[in-house]
């Protein structure tokens, strides 16, 4: 499985993206799909995720009410839309895909996409 990232740029505090990771083959019936991001000297961490089959979504606490996961199956393809953006979501975002349940440790993760720059200027 092969994952693309990309929807990245740079944006004002308050602003919105949507990030897109396209698939290169049907994943969704079987993986897991998840975004992490990796701030300036930070560690990577678990940002969103959608259960396999799509039901379920999940969320880190500093994101909920802002962001919203979702998938497309027909295009392969896993969003994330991102409101009210703040200086401190500036991170490489990466879209990951694991095969079974969600999971919030990158260490889980079966498949990786090359990441995406977000930058919030305030």
């Amino acid at each position: 499985v092969q994952l693309q990232a990309s929807g990245g740029g740079l944006v004002q505090a308050g602003g919105s993206l949507r990030l897109s990771c396209a698939a290169s083959a049907r994943t969704f019936s079987s993986y897991a799909m998840h975004w992490f991001r990796q701030a300036p000297g930070k560690e990577r961490e678990f940002v969103a995720a959608v259960s396999v089959g799509g039901g379920t979504n999940y969320y880190t606490d500093s994101v909920k009410g802002r962001f919203t996961i979702s998938s497309d199956n027909a295009q392969n393809t896993v969003y994330l839309r991102m409101n009210s953006l703040k200086p401190e979501d500036t991170a490489v975002y990466y879209c990951a895909a694991r095969r079974g349940p969600y999971s919030d440790y990158e260490s889980r993760m079966d498949y990786w996409g090359k990441g995406t720059l977000v930058t919030v200027s305030s």
